[in-house]
C-alpha cells in the first residue's frame, strides 16, 4: 500500500481546549493495522493540543517546526527529529512556538483514536 498524504482527509480538532490543530490519518485498520493508528497532527502558529490525559501511551515523531510538548508540568522544546514516548496516564499538551506549522506523526492504539 502506498498512498499520498495530501489525498487524505484533514479532520480539525475542535472545542474550547484547542486552537488552529489537525489531523490526518495515514494507516489504520481500514488498511490493515488493527492494533494501531498512525497520524498526522499539525498545529498552526499560536496552535495547541487540549491538555488531557488517557489510559493509553503514544509515540511521537516531530517532522517539522517547533513546538513544546508538556507533560506532568514539564515543558520541553521539541523541533524536527526529535521524537517522545507518552506514557498513559499523564498530563500532556502540544503547543506550537515557531510561525510555520508545526507537524508530528502520532501514533496511538486504536482505542486512542476517537475522530
Amino acid at each position: 500500500m502506498i498512498k499520498n498524504i495530501n489525498d487524505l482527509k484533514n479532520i480539525d480538532f475542535t472545542g474550547p481546549l484547542v486552537k488552529n490543530a489537525s489531523m490526518k490519518v495515514l494507516v489504520s485498520k481500514e488498511d490493515g493495522w488493527n492494533d494501531h493508528v498512525m497520524r498526522i497532527v499539525e498545529l498552526d502558529k499560536d496552535g495547541y493540543s487540549p491538555k488531557h490525559s488517557h489510559p493509553w501511551p503514544h509515540i511521537n515523531y516531530f517532522l517539522e517546526g517547533n513546538g513544546e510538548l508538556e507533560i506532568d508540568g514539564i515543558i520541553t522544546p521539541v523541533t524536527t527529529g526529535n521524537y517522545a514516548f507518552v506514557p498513559e496516564n499523564t498530563l500532556h499538551q502540544f503547543r506550537n512556538t515557531g510561525i510555520n506549522t508545526f507537524k508530528f506523526i502520532c501514533i496511538v492504539p486504536t482505542e486512542g483514536h476517537k475522530y
